[in-house]
């Protein structure tokens, strides 16, 4: 008699790409139609499954959001922070380079629509807006400041609040991509690439020494 022999190693590798699919489709659900609209059974059809099927990866709606973030977002964000740690050289091409990092890994993604689905729903779900703020919020801040505040001790960057000039860096970035998934969709004109070259250079002229 033969007996057909999966692999624990195939058997862990198909659950896992069942589970990356389950989070595709909930992304491409929580951005079109806003997390409180999108019910699990959504997520389930979306991705082909039966809601069954679906709870046996993920208990509720905001255990896969949660998961959504650590496997699509944390990692970008860690990528991030291992660059900034093994960088050698100016610090402002450093922080052009993270500026037009996110705006290519996430700005121009579908990933691009949770911030705007986190700010347009963060009142009614608290916990999960703490979660995505100290995930990745938070820790792109503390990347940033870290950057400006090494600038300054090499004397390239004007002593400034590094902090503050963080946050204004990440509320620029973070603006666009809200954009475009609301009022932007309606101005023709708003341009994205143009608005990073500006921005880019509205800080760098800003903070870089004068020689």
């Amino acid at each position: 008699m033969h007996f057909n022999h999966i692999s624990p190693a195939k058997t862990r590798a198909q659950k896992e790409h069942r589970a990356n699919h389950i989070l595709e489709s909930a992304l491409v659900l929580f951005v079109e139609k806003g997390f409180s609209a999108t019910r699990l059974e959504d997520v389930a059809r979306h991705a082909g499954i039966s809601k069954g099927t679906l709870y046996l990866y993920f208990e509720n709606k905001e255990a896969l959001f949660k998961r959504l973030v650590e496997e699509m977002v944390v990692p970008l964000v860690q990528n991030a922070e291992h660059e900034v740690n093994a960088y050698q050289g100016p610090c402002n091409n450093l922080l052009q380079q993270l500026i037009l990092g996110w705006w290519k890994m996430i700005g121009k993604t579908s990933l691009s629509g949770l911030p705007k689905l986190l700010i347009s729903e963060s009142g009614n779900f608290p916990d999960l807006a703490e979660y995505y703020v100290k995930n990745v919020v938070a820790r792109v801040r503390r990347l940033l400041t870290t950057v400006i505040q090494r600038g300054i001790a090499a004397g390239e960057f004007i002593e400034c609040d590094a902090e503050g000039v963080a946050r204004v860096i990440l509320s620029a970035v973070v603006f666009p991509v809200v954009l475009q998934h609301s009022l932007g969709i309606y101005d023709t004109a708003f341009e994205n690439d143009r608005y990073q070259r500006a921005h880019m250079e509205l800080i760098l002229n800003g903070m870089v020494t004068k020689r």
